[in-house]
């Protein structure tokens, strides 16, 4: 039986963010900066790749290192952080890795003859006098950079602006030369930040960071996170450097503005920033995001969602699932890991930004060991009223459920199938200190179902697993 696709779509111990698909060839690569567990900022580790066959997306490949902190010039000392990156391949058909170190204002390139690298640093993109992007007179400082390759042009999308903040002003494209350094054209904006949005339809929805770019047709979509950080939206022009209209929202990763289950405004997750984009993968679209883990904003993990794209051009916002790549529901029998949890929060819900819930009153996905331990990570913390929700399964016949649970707990696991739902069952589990499984009876519906456990009593438990019989 061919393996299932779950969010997130790689290993619960590996933590990419910023995600940048691509097809090429017969494979789809994905490039994000690098995260560290239990890390203390974001982005610590090097660059490294995954990639799947655009025939399975359940079963993604390690590519390895592709691109050291220190292969840059300027960190030779290894006190700055490689920050999100982008690949274009250039007229020359090499592959370009663009990016921006956390503490200077340039855009770094490096280059390599194959899509996993590894990749050699290039050089800095610049002027034709030399001076670097970002460090001349008037210049903003560049960051998190996006780029496409048309003929012998390519376009640089960057940009950062902090609400009010009107010192920056929105993202910039900027179109460099056949030998991806030398600026052609100057930069220009084409999506505002907050302080200069009045009458241009990205109200509420202006620019913050992550500018993504991507040509369907004869029209560029630029994706990009929000000022409310937890979005990843989208603008579209005919043109890559100008008239650039507000999209709409194509995923939230705290499931906010979606409304066919809950109240629009209830966040589903422990959210933040957010950052991804999209691709076409044998016909059919996927969004690429990511979701926070550990009870912080430095343990980042990618997910993907599948999308449509309309015949007007329009992109509906889509529901956080653990279904991933999978194509449609999971198979509503067998075991599966907690960590795949989709939905994650408590009746005290936390602000979606920030570090409001970086405490033990908040349930977290995490694991044991270290960074890099290859090992199944699991939900802790889950304290009175916090609920893990799972969607979708095609349930059959479905008269047995167990849970696999640890930790100083004294309670019981209510199993619903909406998240406000009534209980099908509840599963009684007590004060232990290893993984212990736990029963009972149960009638699921058949069909497709979502899937909700609410801790009620008192203590901490951990859920590793659940078990559909």
């Amino acid at each position: 039986m061919k393996k299932q696709g779950f969010n997130p779509y790689l290993p619960s111990w590996e933590y990419i963010p910023d995600g940048e698909p691509y097809v090429f060839e017969d494979r789809v690569y994905v490039y994000g900066s690098h995260d560290r567990f239990n890390g203390h900022a974001y982005c610590l580790n090097d660059y490294v790749c995954w990639s799947a066959s655009v025939d399975n997306l359940a079963d993604w490949k390690y590519e390895g290192v592709i691109y050291k902190k220190t292969d840059d010039p300027m960190n030779a000392e290894a006190n700055m952080c490689l920050y999100a990156p982008d690949v274009s391949v250039g007229p020359d058909g090499r592959y370009y890795l663009y990016y921006v170190l956390d503490k200077v204002p340039v855009v770094s390139v490096a280059v390599s003859d194959t899509p996993a690298g590894k990749f050699e640093f290039y050089g800095y993109v610049h002027y034709s006098d030399g001076t670097r992007l970002g460090e001349r007179a008037g210049d903003e400082p560049q960051f998190d950079p996006g780029v496409v390759t048309e003929g012998d042009k390519t376009y640089l999308y960057t940009g950062f602006c902090s609400p009010g903040d009107q010192s920056r002003s929105g993202a910039m494209a900027t179109v460099l030369d056949k030998d991806m350094l030398t600026v052609l054209e100057d930069p220009v904006f084409v999506v505002p930040s907050q302080s200069y949005s009045a009458g241009s339809g990205f109200e509420g929805h202006e620019f913050f960071e992550a500018p993504s770019i991507r040509k369907i047709g004869d029209t560029y979509y630029l994706i990009y996170s929000s000022i409310v950080m937890h979005e990843l939206c989208y603008a579209t022009s005919k043109h890559p450097t100008k008239d650039f209209v507000y999209g709409g929202v194509i995923v939230s990763n705290n499931d906010l503005h979606i409304d066919t289950y809950k109240p629009t405004n209830k966040p589903m997750y422990y959210g933040g920033n957010n950052h991804g984009s999209i691709v076409t993968i044998k016909g059919d679209w996927y969004i690429f995001y990511h979701r926070h883990t550990n009870g912080s904003n430095f343990s980042r993990q990618g997910c993907m969602e599948p999308i449509v794209i309309q015949n007007d051009g329009t992109i509906p916002q889509v529901e956080m699932t653990s279904c991933g790549s999978n194509g449609g529901p999971l198979e509503g029998r067998g075991e599966y890991p907690a960590y795949i949890a989709c939905h994650l929060f408590c009746d005290d819900e936390a602000v979606y930004t920030g570090d409001l819930w970086m405490d033990t009153q908040f349930p977290k996905i995490t694991q044991d060991g270290k960074d890099g331990d290859e090992e199944i990570g699991y939900i802790a913390n889950m304290t009175e009223s916090a609920t893990a929700g799972f969607k979708y399964f095609d349930c059959q016949d479905i008269r047995t459920i167990k849970i696999k649970v640890r930790g100083y707990c004294s309670g019981a696991f209510e199993v619903k199938t909406a998240w406000d739902g009534e209980p099908l069952t509840t599963i009684p589990v007590a004060f232990t200190n290893v993984w212990t499984e736990y029963q009972s009876d149960v009638v699921i519906p058949d069909g497709i179902q979502s899937l909700y456990f609410t801790y009620r009593g008192n203590g901490r438990a951990s859920l590793a697993s659940f078990t559909l019989e």
